[in-house]
């Protein structure tokens, strides 16, 4: 299975924290933006960089959206280039829509026509956005650092059961287990010989590379 592929339309602070972080993580990325002078800019940096106005349905449908992943609809102008955007993308059958809003009433419309899901983003929940587009299993990715970061996991099916001193992440990834979140209730102070629950979510800090690592066992 090839990387996935992103679009991240508009370029404004946010927008290109996003797309400049994805590209970072080793993303494909097509950046689309109003203003020739953002695109030409960030040109270098992304996969492949489009002059296109997202209200005008031929220039994104021309655009090939249709083996595009996800999309992001940072579109800041006003309500209505956002709403257009995104009607625009869902049409093109993109799996997964998510859109930035600017007020709760734009979000209940971009809802309404779609979006899988909306943001209240500023520029640098940009880069943690992005971050935990190409997370795979982690739920939430708080970066500590350009190479440190604390996730919020699942418990994985073939954890469940087992105790923290079993697992031995620390000895085998180098990842410490910060805390245990059941419900409303997180533990820091946790037993080595406790078995652990299908229901929790495990807090854990490490270093990127050893994170990375350590889910692609879980696969």
């Amino acid at each position: 299975m090839g990387k996935k592929q992103y679009a991240v339309l508009g370029l404004g602070k946010f927008g290109w924290s996003v797309a400049m972080t994805l590209a970072q993580s080793g993303c494909e990325v097509l950046a689309v933006d109003k203003n020739r002078e953002i695109v030409e800019a960030i040109a270098d940096e992304v996969t492949c960089a489009v002059h296109a106005d997202m209200t005008n349905p031929k220039a994104v449908h021309s655009l090939g959206l249709e083996s595009i992943d996800v999309a992001v609809i940072a579109l800041a102008e006003d309500m209505e280039t956002s709403i257009m955007g995104t009607i625009l993308v869902k049409e093109a059958n993109v799996p997964y829509v998510l859109a930035k809003a600017v007020s709760a009433l734009h979000a209940t419309i971009l809802k309404k026509i779609g979006a899988d899901e909306v943001v209240f983003p500023e520029q640098d929940s940009g880069v943690r956005l992005a971050r935990n587009l190409v997370s795979g299993g982690f739920e939430d990715l708080f970066s500590l650092s350009d190479a440190f970061s604390m996730v919020e996991l699942k418990m994985p099916a073939q954890w469940t059961g087992k105790t923290l001193r079993e697992l031995d992440l620390r000895g085998r990834y180098h990842i410490n287990v910060a805390a245990i979140k059941e419900g409303e209730d997180v533990r820091v102070s946790l037993h080595p010989d406790e078995q652990l629950d299908s229901n929790a979510t495990m807090v854990l800090i490490g270093n990127n590379i050893d994170l990375e690592r350590m889910k692609g066992k879980l696969k």
